[in-house]
């Protein structure tokens, strides 16, 4: 069997276990991961961007090598291989948990318990929810959703068709890293420098999928496309601009603005501002936008395998 057959079967699989089961309750291996992250951390932290270089190489590079002797371990036997691609899939994407956290916040509203979603959108994302009203804690659910389609879904993919399992869990660690050191914040100012260039640079090719899928996918493909051209590049994080454009395009709706992230308050450009302001009913939407996009990813990925892995027989031929 074939890497390109490999990566198919055993990247739906884990999608589907993920769909089914969610993110393993116990010994999650991204949470395993986070604590040996943050044990190097505290071995290495200085304020200073060397150490902060080394720190994700140690990370990073330790993923990527446990990922390659794993997928040299069972090469020789196809069922094996698909079985780690399936496992590492469903251990790095975390399409499920993104959807039941964003609908939690969403009934939440719903039954008009504010105090409730602010309770709950720390499980979702890094904003302060504090002085957030239900239209800005919808808000806040709705771009989580289209940034982490992004993150938790189809950038895992896009390195799974290049690389395989390495690529699967090399992403997910960079993203991993990201999250822990990549803030701008006194102690990560400099410490977390490459782990967040290195998000930056890893997760360019899977939101650019994504901003072109919610194009094809939403209701409202014009609006994604014009929103993205329009104001991705407003945004300060050259990956998320494109993904929540796209998305506030393709619901209708306008995203950015005010937020606080730990106290610290940042203005954002208003992405597509021609749409309405987010409603509660739109948690909704995303969450189904999002599975469009990530079930066309996975065929957007396993197709370019295949065709990546035709090509090459035929040069060799």
């Amino acid at each position: 069997m074939g890497a390109d057959r490999v990566f198919a079967y055993g990247a739906a699989s884990g999608l589907l276990g993920d769909l089914l089961l969610g993110d393993p309750r116990r010994g999650h291996p991204v949470a395993v991961f986070g604590r040996a992250a943050g044990a190097v951390e505290h071995v290495l932290w200085r304020d200073h961007r060397g150490w902060g270089a080394l720190h994700t190489a140690l990370c990073a590079g330790g993923a990527v090598a446990l990922g390659a002797a794993a997928a040299r371990a069972v090469r020789t036997s196809p069922v094996a291989s698909v079985a780690l691609t399936a496992t590492t899939t469903w251990a790095v994407v975390g399409g499920t948990s993104l959807a039941r956290e964003a609908r939690a916040v969403g009934r939440a509203l719903e039954a008009g318990d504010v105090a409730g979603a602010r309770a709950r959108l720390p499980h979702l994302c890094g904003r302060d929810p504090r002085a957030l009203d239900a239209a800005g804690i919808a808000r806040a659910v709705v771009e989580s959703v289209a940034e982490n389609t992004s993150d938790a879904v189809v950038g895992a993919l896009v390195w799974g068709a290049v690389a395989g399992v390495p690529g699967l869990a090399g992403f997910r660690a960079v993203n991993t890293l990201d999250a822990m050191v990549g803030h701008k914040s006194p102690r990560y100012r400099r410490y977390g420098w490459a782990s967040a260039r290195l998000d930056d640079l890893a997760g360019w090719p899977g939101a650019r999928l994504t901003a072109v899928l919610a194009a094809v996918a939403g209701p409202d493909p014009r609006g994604a496309l014009r929103a993205w051209r329009a104001d991705a590049a407003k945004h300060p994080s050259p990956n998320a601009g494109p993904v929540e454009a796209s998305f506030a395009g393709a619901l209708g709706v306008r995203m950015g603005g005010t937020l606080s992230y730990g106290g610290r308050v940042e203005h954002r450009p208003v992405l597509n501002g021609a749409g309405r302001a987010v409603q509660v009913g739109d948690i909704e939407r995303a969450v189904r936008l999002s599975r469009r996009v990530s079930w066309l990813a996975f065929g957007a990925c396993a197709a370019a395998r295949l065709l990546c892995n035709r090509r090459t027989k035929g040069h060799g031929s």
